[in-house]
């Protein structure tokens, strides 16, 4: 039994590390996949031998197998708490004035919009630039302002200029640092007590009710 669990343990260590690996190698930490992948590889033959010593034995065989799949869930749960590199985020509104898109940039956000054409009618379309570090209080402000907004996210692989990427670089030269580029119906991080204490600020309400006011008029023009 206590080989079984050494075998278990050693191979969520070993997925786990291997996940991680994979997820800095896509977003171009190198130099952090390549440490990582020293103690992968350690790791891995240590846990293989054990397991190629003990092939007389069926339970270290499920116990390998079952660290490999616990390590995937260990690994990419990890990440997320990392919460590394950035993401670009597209959302549609009903709401065309763009007091949407100001309040978001007093919020810090880096926002591109134009006005698009839907199936009925005008719409207000916005993509945000933000680290991944802050996507959760983005879709809050986003569902907080328009809870019928569609929203998708990607992860941008690389990009250049541009007010976001010149604050990063002033945000990192005055920390001393080095600057490096970096479910349905459901967005990740969504929390209701949050939204309604973004609601509640003075600023939200005051942008909020300018796009109210806004889209009264233009439907009493039409």
């Amino acid at each position: 039994m206590e080989m079984v669990l050494i075998i278990l343990i050693i191979n969520v260590v070993y997925v786990s590390l291997s996940t991680i690996r994979m997820l800095f190698t896509l977003k171009g930490q190198r130099y952090s996949a390549a440490v990582i992948s020293s103690f992968e590889t350690f790791i891995y033959v240590l846990g293989l031998g054990l397991v190629l010593d003990n092939l007389d034995e069926i339970q270290n065989l499920f116990a390998y197998a079952g660290g490999f799949a616990l390590g995937v869930v260990v690994g990419t749960k990890i990440e997320e708490k990392l919460a590394l590199g950035y993401i670009t985020v597209k959302v549609i509104s009903k709401y065309t004035d763009y007091s949407f898109s100001e309040m978001l940039r007093e919020k810090g956000y880096g926002v591109t919009e134009w006005i698009a054409n839907g199936r009925d009618g005008e719409r207000l379309v916005m993509e945000i630039l933000t680290s991944r570090k802050d996507q959760k209080e983005l879709y809050n402000n986003v569902i907080a302002f328009d809870p019928e907004a569609f929203v998708i996210s990607y992860d941008p692989q690389h990009f250049r200029g541009g007010f976001w990427v010149s604050n990063l670089r002033k945000q990192a030269k005055r920390r001393g640092e080095q600057y490096e580029y970096p479910q349905e119906d459901n967005l990740p991080g969504v929390d209701e007590e949050v939204i309604e204490e973004i609601k509640s600020e003075e600023d939200f309400s005051k942008y909020k009710e300018e796009t109210l006011e806004s889209e009264e008029s233009n439907n009493n023009y039409n």
